[in-house]
């Protein structure tokens, strides 16, 4: 018994000789039995955080609770601020180059270790030496920090009011079962309604934003406006009486009028019903008075004259008969000559030369007989008097006789 004791005395001081000859650092630098296999090329990654907690090396390295390196060494940033972890990875697990990290608890009262995930939307490959920077890490929550925050609930936080509140809760409610169901099923509907027309609301709310964008834009313009809208209230102000008397007058004026209505109703109503037949003939002649307007218009050439063109324009030919004989003998067919007084110059009517009297032009009768010195003249062979010319200013002008 005492050679075996001596054996493991032996053996035990020459391990710590060995150890301290190859550079024994503590107790860190001793695997833990079960740790991850690591593989024949394993690779290294550092990842930042900004608390690690209380995480020690040798700690484990998993993915998806899969136990894949360890934690070499824990260290800070080169700013000092932060902490940073180097961690040796099995070469065989293939990580994207975006990977997330994490510092967990493998139990309540379990030990650290890093979580290793990866992103919905990974890319590329985690690399030797690669580093995870802060905005991808994080810790969970501790076990400490969790019952200190509940510690600070139950003492200060005003649980002790708890019980009043129920209280009160309870005195509101009590006896109102009805109402309260019937506000919850309001509150239901309401908030069904709003869901359903969260569309519209979301459409007013982005017109809201961009009427509110387009106000900031004019901002400069609607200053100006406020400004100057300043001087034209004190010309209304200086106008005031103008316009307060402008205003009675008009009232007064309204009500002339009113009264000038209400006198000539009856008036106004006869002459529209007189009005009346006539509309109604114009109604009833519909389109014939138009096409009787565009006839009139083109007189004497009516649409059928385009059918005769030849060319491309017409050709009007007009003979005016300027002989003053023929104009005084048609002057003399109309009822009261207005040259029967006046001698005519010789040569122009076919009188004769020298001193003389020209019997008196002839001037027809009512019934179409002529005058001459005032008496009327018989047709021969008795009966009615003989019509000379169509009468009017149209048969003096044409010189027309029967």
């Amino acid at each position: 018994m005492m050679r075996t004791k001596l054996a493991f005395a032996a053996v035990g001081t020459v391990a710590a000789l060995t150890l301290s000859g190859c550079g024994f650092s503590g107790i860190y630098d001793v695997p833990l039995p079960g740790g991850a296999e690591l593989g024949d090329h394993p690779y290294t990654v550092k990842v930042q955080f900004r608390d690690v907690l209380d995480l020690t090396p040798q700690a484990g390295v998993k993915v998806n609770e899969v136990s894949i390196g360890r934690v070499e060494a824990i260290g800070l940033t080169q700013d000092g601020w932060n902490a940073e972890v180097t961690l040796r990875v099995n070469g065989d697990v293939k990580l994207p180059a975006n990977a997330l990290a994490n510092v967990k608890q493998s139990s309540l009262l379990g030990e650290k270790y890093v979580e290793l995930a990866a992103p919905a939307d990974g890319q590329g490959k985690l690399a030797d030496n690669a580093v995870i920077p802060l905005a991808r890490t994080n810790r969970s929550v501790e076990v400490e920090e969790l019952l200190g925050a509940l510690s600070l609930l139950l003492n200060g936080g005003g649980v002790e009011q708890l019980n009043t509140i129920t209280k009160e809760l309870n005195n509101a409610t009590s006896g109102r079962s009805p109402e309260l169901k019937a506000l919850l099923n309001n509150t239901n509907e309401l908030i069904t309604n709003l869901d359903r027309q969260s569309a519209n609301i979301t459409r007013a709310l982005d017109g809201l934003n961009r009427l509110s964008s387009t106000l900031n834009g004019q901002k400069d313009k609607l200053v100006g406006a406020v400004d100057n809208l300043g001087p034209g209230l004190g010309v209304l102000e200086q106008q005031r009486g103008q316009l307060v008397t402008m205003l009675n007058a008009l009232n007064s004026l309204s009500g002339v009028a009113v009264d000038t209505v209400n006198k000539s109703k009856e008036d106004l109503v006869a002459d529209l019903k007189a009005l009346q037949p006539t509309l109604q003939k114009l109604g009833e002649a519909g389109s014939d008075l138009p096409k009787a307007l565009e006839i009139l218009l083109t007189f004497p050439f009516s649409d059928a004259a385009y059918d005769g063109v030849k060319g491309d324009y017409f050709n009007l030919f007009a003979k005016v008969d300027l002989n003053l004989n023929e104009i005084l003998k048609n002057l003399g067919r109309s009822r009261q000559n207005p040259l029967q007084d006046v001698i005519p110059v010789q040569g122009l009517t076919g009188g004769t030369e020298g001193p003389g009297v020209n019997p008196p032009l002839p001037i027809p009768d009512s019934v179409g007989g002529t005058q001459a010195g005032g008496q009327a003249s018989a047709p021969q062979g008795g009966g009615k008097p003989q019509q000379t010319g169509p009468a009017g200013i149209f048969g003096l002008l044409s010189g027309g006789a029967g």
